[in-house]
């Protein structure tokens, strides 16, 4: 049932999609042909896809597992963030340090510099009952402007980006196309890189995590309600600041992604918006880790393959954008209508 209401949403939303793009005069089928062979007609595509993918990943994950304890972390944006620039810091506060160090030591920071910011909104949930969506949404615009001071007046290379100075070459990740295997189908320059392993690493780690550990029975309590948790001897304040703390973490290593693996720098507001679509991964996902490789690689399509439609067709970008925000209103909308339905017909048959 859960898999039929993800792909019902999905479905609904391209149906919408092709709607608005008939409306102006254009043929869906030609925009979908333009966005398929744009994006799986080349394996520089289809590493677009994946090093997006990775990035969606992340964020899904860090809203996944503050989820299962019935909170929403909406500071994905913020956390990726402060963890990009995080990790830019490390290898260019310390240059000398061979690639086998610094690049574990980045992806270190990056994790804890997210951590921290997920820690802050649930200390204050956990000990001042501040509601987590108004602190994460807060925190992002603290990130956005801290980071982007931090770039601008303090860290930024000489020119008219906002962006920092280039990491040492022994703190950058290996990209697909430079691994040395046989027949290697994919462009040395494309930005795919191996941070697509640690993020499916990453999904392993959060189910093992969620489901076979203390912590996670603690967090999966929580979610049933606080009185639950207490009910089974669980501390509720001590459960939400951990499950923050560890969906900040996530959406702070996507930051390596970016950094360590393709730009090699920290570019001022390069996320944009990403952390947020980490939303739709882990609701149309389901939470599970399949669920949010598939739901990453769908939307990771999408996004990939607005630039294709705008470049060969009529049909302007933001035709994807809307489609991806109606994935996740038709997933949100189909589970509270499934619900009411369901308590409906139990009240008919009782």
């Amino acid at each position: 049932m859960a898999i039929a209401k993800s792909l019902l949403a999905v479905a609904l939303a391209l149906l919408l999609g092709a709607g608005i793009v008939a409306s102006i005069g254009e043929n869906p089928l030609d925009a979908g042909a333009a966005l398929v062979e744009g994006i799986f007609g080349s394996w520089s595509g289809i590493a677009s896809v994946l090093f997006t993918t990775t990035t969606l990943l992340f964020a899904g994950l860090a809203v996944a597992i503050p989820y299962r304890g019935g909170l929403f972390n909406i500071g994905g944006e913020g956390q990726l963030l402060v963890g990009a620039f995080a990790a830019a810091m490390v290898p260019l506060g310390l240059p000398f340090l061979p690639g086998i160090v610094v690049i574990p030591a980045a992806m270190i920071a990056a994790a804890l510099a997210g951590a921290l910011w997920g820690a802050i909104p649930g200390l204050l949930r956990s000990t001042r009952g501040v509601h987590e969506v108004i602190n994460t949404i807060m925190m992002n615009f603290i990130a956005a402007g801290l980071t982007g001071y931090l770039t601008v007046h303090v860290f930024q290379e000489p020119g008219m980006i906002p962006q920092t100075a280039a990491i040492p070459a022994a703190a950058r990740l290996p990209r697909l196309g430079a691994l040395p295997i046989q027949g290697n189908p994919f462009p040395a320059s494309s930005p795919a890189n191996i941070a697509l392993f640690v993020a499916l690493a990453a999904v392993l780690f959060v189910s093992w995590l969620v489901q076979r550990t203390p912590f996670g029975y603690e967090l999966r309590a929580l979610g049933q309600g606080e009185k639950a948790a207490i009910t089974a001897g669980i501390s509720p304040k001590k459960t939400i600041l951990a499950a923050m703390a560890w969906g900040g973490a996530l959406a702070g290593l996507g930051g390596v992604n970016e950094v360590l693996g393709f730009r090699y720098r920290f570019l001022d507001n390069f996320s944009g918006g990403i952390g947020f679509l980490g939303i739709a991964v882990a609701l149309l996902g389901r939470l599970s880790g399949w669920g949010m490789l598939l739901a990453a690689l769908l939307i990771g399509t999408l996004s990939a393959g607005a630039i294709e439609i705008d470049l060969f067709t009529r049909v302007p970008r933001d035709i994807i954008w809307i489609v991806q925000a109606v994935i996740l209103l038709f997933v949100v909308a189909g589970d509270h209508l499934f619900a009411r339905g369901s308590r409906l017909f139990s009240g008919r048959r009782a």
